[in-house]
């Protein structure tokens, strides 16, 4: 009985010993692992350097990179890192020339890179604003070599561009599959935060498919809470495989710095854009010719439908692939491709990446039938993009307003040409903080009757220097002035 006592006594004390050995060694294994990562990776991370000039302005304050709107500008910062987020002040000088030196960082990754005697060229990814307005590009890798680097093309809506730099036969990266990537899988950013090259932060996919964030024109973005800063901008997001998943681009901040918020454009978006920049040097997008928005559950109700499914074309381009293939105001799309389609942000990415020319099927629902309809893409291009007016972002504020066509205005109560409907309010933002929300009317801006979405952007424009506006909104047959600053 006693040696019974003392081998439980021996199991109690040991058992909680060896789990305990265990959990360390889980975790020296999981370290590993993330090393293994770092090694294979960090050959093909390159640290991004950018000058440029602009042109007959003299130096007030902080010498802004690429000038006032360039991507380390005072403003894009805010945009990227938060509205708090200041550049330090040096006093006023002028340059003899009137010309100021504009200097930018940031980080990118080899991930194409070609061998043999006449293939000494190797092909980086990184993010357009990074290398916007540069003339001279210098990238340095981990063993410390420094090369001249050519911009082989950049795409600002999505912010993906490519350089060349003439060596070959360096490691290039993997490009991995981001439509396979899961919420709370392990992801590495690795990259140059505030200039410190080859930094490595680990986090878990907090959530995919953000858009409506302001950040770029075309956005599907993984957010993750891995360590992004400034300098990661470009950089690569990777998988425990060494696979890149996704483009470093920003992250929400209302401090400037790492708050747990970080986004990257996935490698699938990205890839194709790549694709196009290094065979054509731009990138051409398809064209369907409609102005959609999201379907809110009121909006549903107000079309017949029992649940939130698919999204409303509010108008339709006359001549336009979508009006020649017979789709009209008020139809609710809910498949393309035989895909289910959810959200505004990811139905503009598919159809932009959809080559045009191509006869493609639109599944919807117009007056409660569901019925299919063939659609030829067309070519998106400065002339057929005038589609796009009717809908306004204004990114201060945090909304984004569409011009009240007669249909509109019949589901929201207005009357058409009078005011702005709200389509969409960005979480944190000061619109929102106010209280505004989506099927809000704006009738006012600054005391100023408005009439469409690109009379509001002006009149925001105009308050841009003051950063207050006072708006008259409209909800529920109720009006209220509501004052904004920012």
């Amino acid at each position: 009985m006693n040696k019974i006592i003392l081998l439980l006594s021996f199991l109690l004390f040991i058992t909680p010993l060896h789990a305990q050995q265990g959990g360390i060694e889980n975790l020296r294994e999981t370290g590993k692992a993330f090393a293994s990562v770092a090694r294979t990776v960090s050959p093909s991370v390159v640290y991004i350097r950018s000058e440029g000039r602009a042109p007959g302005q003299e130096m007030h304050g902080f010498q802004f990179p690429f000038g006032e709107g360039g991507p380390f500008s005072e403003d894009m910062l805010k945009r990227f890192f938060g509205d708090q987020f200041q550049l330090p002040q040096r006093p006023q000088q002028e340059l003899p020339d009137s010309r100021r030196r504009a200097m930018g960082q940031g980080s990118g990754f080899i991930f194409k890179s070609k061998d043999g005697l006449f293939s000494d060229k190797s092909y980086i990814l990184t993010n357009n604003h990074v290398v916007v307005g540069a003339d001279k590009i210098y990238v340095q890798l981990n063993d410390g070599r420094e090369f001249d680097a050519e911009i082989v093309g950049a795409d600002p809506q999505s912010d993906v561009a490519v350089l060349m730099i003439k060596t070959g036969g360096l490691p290039a990266l993997t490009l991995g599959n981001s439509s396979t990537l899961e919420v709370g899988e392990w992801v590495i950013a690795i990259g140059s935060p505030f200039g410190l090259s080859h930094s490595l932060t680990v986090g878990v996919v907090s959530a995919k498919g953000r858009t409506s964030l302001g950040i770029s024109d075309y956005e599907d973005f993984i957010q993750t809470d891995a360590a992004i800063n400034p300098g990661n901008s470009g950089g690569p997001l990777v998988n425990l495989d060494g696979e890149v998943v996704g483009i470093n681009t920003a992250i929400l901040s209302r401090s400037g710095g790492y708050m747990g918020v970080g986004f990257a454009i996935p490698v699938d978006l990205a890839r194709g854009i790549a694709d196009q920049l290094m065979d054509n040097g731009e990138v051409v997008r398809g064209f369907l010719g409609i102005v959609i928005q999201d379907l809110t559950a009121d909006l549903a109700r107000s079309f017949g439908l029992d649940q939130k499914q698919g999204i409303l074309v509010a108008q339709v381009t006359e001549d336009s692939p979508a009006a020649k293939a017979g789709l009209k105001q008020g139809d609710i799309i809910i498949a393309y491709k035989d895909k289910p389609v959810t959200e505004v942000g990811d139905f503009r990415n598919q159809i932009s990446l959809t080559a045009p020319g191509s006869r493609e099927e639109l599944t919807i629902i117009r007056d409660g039938d569901r019925r299919d309809i063939a659609v030829t893409i067309g070519t998106l291009n400065k002339d057929n993009m005038m589609a796009k007016s009717s809908t306004q972002s204004a990114d201060e504020l945090g909304l984004t307003v569409q011009t009240l066509t007669p249909q509109l205005a019949e589901q929201f109560k207005a009357k058409a040409g009078e005011g702005v409907v709200v389509t969409q309010v960005r979480p944190g933002s000061i619109a929102a903080s106010a209280g505004i929300q989506p099927g809000s009317v704006i009738v006012q801006v600054n005391r100023a009757a408005i009439k469409s979405a690109e009379e509001f952007k002006n009149e925001v424009r105009k308050s841009s220097a003051s950063k207050r506006i006072l708006l008259l909104v409209r909800k529920n047959n109720m009006q209220q002035f509501v004052a904004l600053s920012w």
